[in-house]
């Protein structure tokens, strides 16, 4: 059997993991945490892992490395100038690792995204001798893009974003056009300077469209920096995780609560989760909780706005749609939830009174309300509060309105002008989630459920002179 690599996606949090196999011995690269999704991979194509790779201590997720390798006796390759708390085989730049008679890695340096940072070229063994078939690149070259370089304090920046464009470079020097690129991050992770929506890529392809072989150096560190926008306050929690060793995920069902333990955890400031879709938490909810439906990046969210530590219950129509948030949940460390219950609202509450709806709008009903015609039942906008964060915003707004991101929402409620709060963000997702909030503090509130693509045809006014 020739070469395969196998993708394994975590399309919430934006990254990817690979199974990379001769048909009999594999290597793992960057395992999320739940690592049953690895474990079947490598059992349903009869292969045997013996190596587990980390390109580098993530910020955005709990690595499942270490865990998978304790349950599979595989050697664990982790950047000997990282330091850790549990044993692994430390690997730097040089290094070759042999996997198989057929496979072989090869460690490259490529600091940037981390100090510490390392790229690994899968060679293949062929009648010519070692062929490379492509190269791991953990947050390092992406697709159309690179890894963002603040992750480790913004004093850092600055030189990381310099050896970002060095280490792009000598990758590209380094291998063929011909050879793939398997980045672990790019996919909507904030751990990418930017976002590119490509399936695949390789070195040629990178060194046409990447603005890293595009630009200087000087040129790529002023762009790379003045692109960076807010990341989830989560992260801060990650690297310390991964450093100390994470512990085996627990994905056991958690406790069932009653409408009576429901009604105490909302009064004693929990947070409450509604993972069912917003139209459906619009038409009713148990009042006090947030929206969060696992049609959008659930644990990004959650895990940026929650106070670290917070208990969460969670609550869906069906035991597997809990089951889906914890396992999503627990790859950013929040390990058990304190609880959780299914079924819909009626079940939720003790009485009718605890029930909420939430009004609903678009955006041509925004451009009839600003022009004085409101639609039926719904309050005129005093306030249209945009809550995307800062390069959307600068990329165009609705005119007059109020911004707020919607991570500072809960520390900045005082900032948002009294009445009636028309809430937006790009897609309904987010203002899904700021509604609730604002009406859990007794806010007016409406959603725009709508696309922002589509304001301005609706006829809503933008200001785009930033």
């Amino acid at each position: 059997m020739t070469m395969q690599v196998s993708v394994i996606t975590t399309s919430s949090l934006g990254d990817r993991s690979y199974l990379a196999t001769d048909g009999r011995i594999a290597v793992v690269v960057d395992p999320q945490r739940d690592i049953d999704r690895v474990l079947y991979l490598a059992g349903a194509a009869g292969v045997r892992i013996t190596h587990v790779v980390e390109t580098h201590l993530h910020n955005d997720y709990v690595s499942g490395g270490l865990d998978l390798a304790r349950l599979t006796g595989a050697r664990y390759l982790v950047a000997a100038a990282d330091e850790v708390g549990f044993d692994r085989v430390p690997v730097g730049d040089g290094d070759v690792i042999e996997v198989s008679e057929t496979l072989r890695l090869r460690a490259v340096a490529t600091p940037g995204h981390t100090f510490h940072h390392l790229s690994y070229v899968l060679d293949e063994a062929t009648g010519a001798g070692w062929t490379p078939a492509g190269v791991f690149t953990g947050g390092s070259l992406l697709f159309g893009t690179t890894g963002r370089t603040d992750l480790l304090g913004a004093e850092h920046a600055h030189e990381l974003a310099q050896r970002q464009h060095t280490s792009a470079k000598r990758l590209a020097d380094l291998l063929p056009d011909g050879a793939q690129v398997w980045p672990t991050h790019g996919f909507g992770s904030f751990c990418s300077a930017s976002q590119a929506d490509a399936p695949d890529s390789t070195i040629g392809r990178e060194k046409e469209a990447n603005p890293v072989f595009r630009l200087a150096a000087t040129e790529f560190v002023t762009e790379t920096l003045a692109g960076l926008d807010a990341y989830p306050a989560y992260y801060a929690h990650m690297g310390v995780a991964n450093s100390a060793g994470p512990a085996p995920v627990d994905l056991t069902p958690v406790a069932r609560a009653d409408a009576t333990q429901l009604r105490d955890r909302i009064a004693a400031g929990e947070w409450v989760v509604d993972l069912r879709h917003r139209k459906a938490y619009a038409v009713s909810h148990l009042a006090g909780t947030v929206s969060l439906g696992l049609d959008g990046p659930m644990s990004t969210w959650l895990g940026w706005l929650i106070d670290w530590g917070t208990p969460v219950t969670l609550l869906a129509e069906t035991p597997e749609q809990v089951a889906d948030a914890q396992r999503e949940l627990v790859r950013i460390g929040i390990d058990r939830p304190a609880a959780q219950a299914t079924g819909t609202p009626g079940q939720w509450a003790d009485k009718p009174a605890e029930l909420r709806e939430l009004a609903v709008a678009d955006f041509p009903a925004l451009a009839a309300a600003q022009a004085g015609n409101a639609p039926a039942g719904l309050p005129a906008p005093q306030v249209v509060l945009d809550v995307r964060l800062g390069n959307e915003w600068r990329d165009g707004h609705v005119e007059g309105a109020v911004h707020v991101p919607l991570p500072e929402l809960r520390r900045r409620m005082a900032d948002i002008p009294g009445g009636a709060v028309w809430v937006h963000c790009g897609s309904g997702y987010r203002a899904a989630l700021a509604a609730s909030l604002l009406a859990n503090v007794g806010r007016d509130v409406v959603l725009i459920n709508d696309l922002f693509d589509h304001a301005e045809a609706a006829g809503v006014r933008l200001d785009r002179s930033a």
